[in-house]
């Protein structure tokens, strides 16, 4: 991927992440925080559990994207989902950002991710359907536990989209 190509995938993919991001929030503080444990079976993570890993993930590949290199994730430190939406809310878009103002150089090497050795801009769209996946389970989980389901690409039932 050279670096033009590298900032054209860039560019594209800040305006996709910039409404991913916005819905996760949505999808997020629609869990009531008296229910977060529930979960549909054993095996499966509990709503917290998602919550987590999906505000923490996204802001970790951005983090990355702008490191050019994969390491620890950032924990958030949040107990509360009213935490855990302010920082996903204060994190996420300053390092999406930093991401849309990096060079094309900066993008375009090739970055090592457990063994997977894509362009480095290439992880934004790892991010956004990872996030995707995740806040699609997690929207899934919020009639049963008590939630409402927020608008993600178009209207709910509980958030009608406008007609």
């Amino acid at each position: 991927m050279t670096a033009d190509q590298a900032k054209a995938v860039t560019e594209a993919l800040g305006q996709q992440l910039q409404q991913e991001w916005m819905t996760t929030v949505k999808v997020i503080e629609a869990i009531p925080e008296g229910n977060k444990n529930w979960k549909p079976d054993p095996k499966s993570r509990s709503a917290w559990e998602l919550a987590l890993h999906l505000a923490e993930t996204d802001v970790w590949f951005l983090e990355s994207v702008a490191k050019q290199q994969f390491g620890t994730p950032e924990a958030s430190g949040a107990h509360t989902l009213k935490d855990l939406a302010a920082w996903y809310k204060a994190h996420m878009p300053a390092k999406l950002e930093h991401v849309l103002a990096m060079a094309g150089a900066d993008l375009s090497p090739i970055v090592d991710f457990y063994g997977m050795k894509l362009p480095n801009a290439q992880y934004l769209v790892f991010c956004a359907v990872h996030g995707a996946h995740h806040r699609g389970q997690l929207a899934a989980y919020l009639r049963p536990l008590g939630g409402k389901v927020p608008s993600i690409y178009g209207g709910s039932a509980d958030e009608p989209y406008p007609v």
